[in-house]
């Protein structure tokens, strides 16, 4: 495997399938079978979801709520698809956990990094909910500072669309996509990838993001197996930027070495 540890991005649109509303079952067991798949092959997987399937914190101040409000309304929408996202995967066998950035202790976790990286460690599928708990931040920017916490080797950012283009492909028949492209051109084209926030957490953590089409049957185990697939985004704009699987895969041990015995259980 080319990846030893991902972070996978889902958008709460993507799981509404041909619905305008809501979850599809079809889509959502879809995206299970995917990443049952790829976690079988012994790939360490996390996972942020996000809500906009159901509600959006920016939505808020168009109905006239408070934003800070809506956002937390949001959030609980992202735990709402991660609860039915866990569900998925524990019907196909595969051992998860869900843990959240606010305190539902009935349904979840709460978010320890140190847990999170011992659920990683032992393969079982870590679901991020409720962003990074505070108002103001999306779930791109969750995604981002998870990855980097769990020191995922990749942010595979799974869309509706094949990659990064120089126009929205949906209206412009002439855009045309980026096999690869650095950080520094996606701010110069002003290309929609990830909000800047999120963006900057990656660019400035050396942290590579792929953007690819998760609906498109077997093109997450074929990225994680090293094929290329959307379009890789990195400092270089190339692939020498991936970590080394070989180099990632002996940083939960020497993690494990150092912790104490409370803390590796």
């Amino acid at each position: 495997m080319k990846y030893n540890r991902i972070l996978l991005k889902l958008s709460g649109e993507a799981l509404m399938g041909k619905q305008q509303y809501g979850i599809d079952a079809e889509r959502l067991m879809q995206y299970a079978e995917e990443i049952r798949t790829v976690a079988q092959t012994g790939v360490q997987v996390a996972i942020v979801i996000g809500g906009g399937n159901i509600f959006r914190g920016v939505q808020a101040e168009a109905f006239g709520l408070d934003r800070v409000q809506g956002d937390y309304m949001g959030m609980l929408a992202t735990v709402i698809n991660s609860m039915a996202l866990q569900s998925a995967l524990e019907k196909l066998g595969v051992p998860t956990r869900l843990l959240s950035g606010v305190t539902i202790q009935r349904v979840c976790e709460p978010y320890i990094r140190r847990r999170a990286l011992r659920h990683l460690e032992k393969n079982r599928v870590v679901i991020f909910g409720a962003g990074i708990g505070s108002p103001y931040f999306t779930t791109d920017s969750a995604a981002s500072l998870r990855a980097i916490e769990v020191e995922a080797d990749v942010v595979l950012k799974g869309t509706r669309v094949d990659g990064i283009y120089t126009a929205d492909p949906e209206k412009d028949p002439t855009a045309t996509r980026y096999p690869q492209i650095t950080f520094d051109e996606v701010m110069e084209k002003n290309l929609n990838v990830m909000d800047m926030t999120a963006f900057t957490l990656c660019k400035e953590n050396n942290l590579p993001i792929i953007v690819f089409d998760m609906n498109k049957g077997g093109n997450l185990q074929r990225l994680v197996e090293g094929e290329a697939i959307g379009t890789l985004v990195t400092m270089n704009g190339d692939a020498t930027h991936r970590l080394d699987p070989k180099q990632s895969a002996l940083q939960p041990d020497l993690k494990r070495a150092s912790a104490s015995p409370a803390e590796q259980a």
